[in-house]
Order: C-alpha cells, then structure tokens, then sequence
C-alpha cells in the first residue's frame, strides 16, 4: 500500500506561488489532491480547453480552468 505524503496547505489557505510562471502572485487554494499531490489556486495557471459542438444545432465553445500546481511550488502566508 502506496502511503501518501502530509501537505502542509488546506483548503481555504491564502498561498503564494514561489516558482514558475505565475511566481509571486497569490491566491486561495480550492482543491488539494493527496494522491497526486498537486492543489489548484483559484485564478492561478488557467488553460484551455476547445470543446467542438456535439449535435448540429451546437455551437463550440473554449472553456477556461484552473490546472492544478505541483504542492512544492506554492507556500502559505
């Protein structure tokens, strides 16, 4: 049995991303998954994604979400 490491951020933390991209910005974490050990940071590494219409009386649309970010990158305030 694979045992997960203990992650110091919770849900509803104020954190600030310490490396990569969007480094020294802030933000509060929505969602922490222990199992990958990554937390997604509302308004933080949003992507996007084309989604094309299903039936003929669709049309397309780009949805945008928050990717999650690695628990190492960000720290607590």
């Amino acid at each position: 049995m694979a045992q997960t490491k203990k992650l110091n951020v919770k849900v509803g933390d104020q954190v600030t991303i310490i490396s990569g991209f969007h480094k020294n910005e802030t933000g509060e974490v929505i969602k922490v998954d222990k199992k990958t050990q990554k937390v997604v940071v509302q308004g933080i590494n949003f992507k996007f994604k084309h989604v094309k219409p299903t039936s003929e009386n669709e049309i397309g649309e780009i949805k945008q979400f928050e990717a999650p970010i690695h628990h190492s990158n960000v720290k607590i305030n």
